[in-house]
């Protein structure tokens, strides 16, 4: 799925991609068949139009038929009314659609990769992801919308000017019908080189996307160290790799369309020739050939359409497929087809037996190796050890983003590989070291911990977290835009955010990798203390780094490279020595004689 990879991409051989869209056309068959029915009233009337000319022509300027020129002009008027009523009610309905059916598109599209398990993100860049849900449905929407109302219109213009050149003349339609091979022959040979050339279009387009975002989302880092320029550089030849990509396709496409009205016209051009001839020999009349050169004209420009659309079907064609990979790809972790239910009333009871577990991505390193650890409901363990021991590993591991290879964890004595993924999460919170805010209002970030919240719990989750005083200081309080990932506030602010949304989930489970780390004292001591308000009659799982925290803790889990090196209080780990106290010297920067003084504090 990655650009990495895109080689390796299988490319749309045909139209069939689109095929895939018939689904999401299915609810509005409706609509669908209406178009269709004011379609085939506005081709009549477009169809009878030279034939009301031909009269005209024939008997509407003789002298022996004043009388009648007024009927055959008001049919001809009335003609053009019917067909621009019905063409623009076709027109409505078909965009209608057409904005609708990619509307869905890209919603199911995000609904589906937004549950995708972290390996897909793995691989997957989320600049890709991106491009796909705009460019490539909006390439999809140009032929849903415009380009079926264009190919409709024209199948039918093109099918009936066949059959009413036919009753007018059949002997200059034949020949009309000999020339058509020069106007199919250039579509037939450049279509699968269009599209070949509009899928590396779209992948170049991805890559620049994905660039873009990489840079945007790390602006503060790139303005740091000066890297402005670099990445101006990165993403301008990302965008003209994509504009040459893009001229290529222009070449063949205008090629292919210069080729269609050449050969169309020039087919006209021959018939009309010989016509004129059988109007001067009074084989047929001047109105009949009349009739004939609007119709030939009709087919002409339906058959340029046509062609032109073509070309577009071809980059929709994949673009679809594009979209497809994404909605094919099925997540790793997934609900069994009859999951099991964890207990109504969670007590939090986390047991995790004998694991062992590599990430895809590094399937030559165990990041756990024999991991096992039961936690008692209500106890809070901390996890200690050196970068890279596996305390995030285990994290993951209990909110299932990733299966183990080996062993298994219950949950409340449910083995949760065998239960819903959504049923465990919705019993566990997780206040990352890296806060994460959206860009909305203070209020609503908060109540993503529990969406269907009123206004008032979110701000006694607030108090509890010591966020209600900032807050409330903010220009429109709770109201107030916090900016993308709450630029607008300082990292303790933040913090507390995180930790009051935690407050109003309220679940059984808190994961806490602590918060604390990147603080300064002030601020250090507030979030500690929301903190320990958020960890009291809960199951807390923290990964550990402030000596403060590890002291409160009913258990300390030591961890180095995947295993428990070992377990016990502060007091009793420091006595040992080891690489607790080694972490306690040089993690908590504390010696000896001041892990002695704060453990009397703490006494």
């Amino acid at each position: 799925m990655s650009n990495t990879n895109q080689s390796e991409r299988p490319r749309a051989s045909s139209i069939q991609p689109l095929k895939l869209t018939l689904p999401f056309l299915k609810p509005y068959s409706g609509r669908l068949i209406l178009a269709f029915v004011c379609l085939t009233i506005a081709s009549i009337s477009m169809l009878g139009m030279p034939v009301a000319i031909r009269y005209v022509i024939d008997y509407g300027f003789s002298g022996d038929n004043v009388e009648s020129i007024n009927l055959y002009f008001m049919a001809l008027l009335g003609l053009a009314l019917v067909y621009s009523l019905f063409a623009s009610l076709r027109y409505y309905l078909v965009m209608w659609i057409g904005e609708r059916v990619v509307a869905d598109i890209r919603t199911a599209v995000y609904c589906h990769v937004i549950k995708m398990s972290p390996t897909f993100f793995e691989v997957t860049r989320t600049g890709e992801v991106l491009s796909r849900l705009t460019t490539d449905t909006t390439l999809v929407q140009s032929v849903v919308g415009a380009g079926i109302s264009i190919a409709l219109r024209s199948s039918f213009a093109v099918i009936g000017c066949l059959i009413m050149l036919f009753v007018t003349s059949a002997k200059l339609t034949l020949m009309i019908i000999a020339l058509v091979p020069l106007v199919v022959l250039p579509v037939w040979l450049y279509s699968r080189k269009v599209r070949k050339l509009s899928r590396a279009t779209q992948d170049r387009i991805a890559d620049s996307s994905s660039i873009a975002g990489e840079s945007l989302n790390a602006i503060q880092i790139v303005q740091a160290f000066t890297l402005e320029k670099l990445q101006g550089q990165r993403f301008s030849e990302s965008v003209e790799n994509s504009f040459q990509a893009a001229r290529k396709r222009l070449k063949v496409s205008s090629l292919l369309s210069g080729l269609i009205v050449l050969t169309a016209f020039s087919a006209i051009v021959v018939v009309l020739w010989i016509g004129a001839h059988a109007v001067i020999e009074n084989t047929i009349s001047p109105g009949t050939l009349g009739q004939f050169l609007l119709y030939a004209t009709f087919l002409a420009g339906s058959t340029t359409a046509l062609g032109e659309v073509w070309a577009d079907v071809q980059r929709a064609a994949g673009a679809m497929e594009r979209l497809m990979e994404l909605l094919s790809s099925e997540a790793e972790i997934k609900a069994p087809a009859e999951p099991q239910s964890l207990p109504e009333s969670g007590r939090g009871h986390l047991d995790i037996q004998n694991i062992s577990f590599h990430y895809p991505s590094r399937p030559e390193q165990n990041a756990l190796d024999g991991f096992s650890l039961e936690i008692q409901p209500g106890e809070t363990v901390a996890l200690v050890g050196p970068s890279g021991a596996g305390k995030s590993t285990v994290f993951q591991l209990l909110l299932r983003f990733y299966d183990p290879q080996a062993g298994q964890i219950m949950f409340d004595g449910v083995d949760i590989a065998r239960a819903a993924p959504e049923q465990v999460r919705e019993r566990i919170a997780i206040v990352p070291q890296d806060t994460v805010l959206f860009a909305e209002s203070a209020m609503e970030n908060i109540r993503f911990g529990r969406p269907q919240a009123s206004d008032e719990e979110v701000r006694l989750a607030a108090k509890a977290a010591l966020a209600d005083e900032f807050i409330e200081r903010q220009a429109d309080g709770y109201e107030t835009f916090l900016g993308e990932k709450g630029m607008r506030l300082s990292g303790g602010q933040q913090q507390r955010l995180a930790i009051a949304r935690a407050i109003l989930k309220n679940p059984p489970v808190m994961l806490l990798d602590e918060a604390t780390s990147a603080l300064d004292s002030e601020s250090e001591k507030l979030v500690q203390e929301a903190l320990d308000h958020l960890m009291q009659d809960h199951t807390s799982l923290v990964i550990a780094h402030r000596l403060s925290t590890v002291i409160k803790a009913d258990r300390i889990v030591v961890m180095d490279e995947g295993k428990i090196v070992d377990i016990g209080r502060h007091d009793e780990l420091i006595i040992k020595g080891g690489l607790y106290a080694r972490l306690a010297e040089l993690q908590f920067k504390q010696n000896l004689a001041d892990v002695t003084g704060q453990l009397k504090q703490a006494g």
